[in-house]
């Protein structure tokens, strides 16, 4: 069941409005090419964005502009930890960045789930998404650790260490 989409978030640069929703199982191409036109992410198979837009919709979301899709966060809560919304990618447009859409993304996620932390493992050269993480922990006037996750021989050659980022207690704005 999708629930309604977002009325259109801010955006800077006076760019149009875009809207935040819920994937559905039809967006998984369009995450698909996302991710490999983000340049930075492991780019998973076809079959796994449609599965993840099935499976993980309720933690992830997509941004759309004029109904394309523009962006996306797929994301899970740790089975062992509920409390902790895991966040597995983010894309956006190359051609939409510096206009808010991953940080509008993000916020969405973190206000309607029930999670008090984020997590995320960044690469150490991704600038880009260390800075919006970092941005996420001051929004939410939390705590930022990073500890290694995975190395180098876990990875395998070729591949970069992961570093595990860790944002909370998440400051939620208390009711009225």
């Amino acid at each position: 069941m999708s629930r309604p989409p977002h009325p259109p978030a801010r955006t800077a640069n006076g760019a149009a409005a875009f809207v935040l929703d819920r994937p559905v199982v039809a967006d998984g191409p369009s995450c698909h090419r996302l991710a490999r036109k983000a340049g930075t992410l492991d780019v998973n198979s076809p079959y796994a964005y449609l599965l993840w837009c099935r499976d993980f919709a309720d933690t992830s979301v997509i941004a759309r502009r004029g109904g394309a899709p523009i962006g996306f966060v797929t994301g899970f809560r740790r089975p062992a930890a509920p409390g902790t919304l895991f966040v597995w990618q983010v894309a956006v447009s190359p051609d939409e960045r510096g206009r808010g859409v991953a940080a509008a993304m993000l916020d969405d996620l973190v206000d309607r789930l029930p999670v008090d932390h984020v997590e995320a493992t960044v690469t150490p050269e991704n600038t880009a998404s260390q800075a919006l993480f970092t941005a996420l922990a001051a929004r939410r006037g939390a705590r930022l650790a990073r500890t290694g996750l995975f190395d180098v021989e876990q990875l395998g050659a070729g591949h970069a260490p992961e570093v595990l980022l860790r944002i909370g207690p998440i400051d939620r704005p208390r009711p009225a």
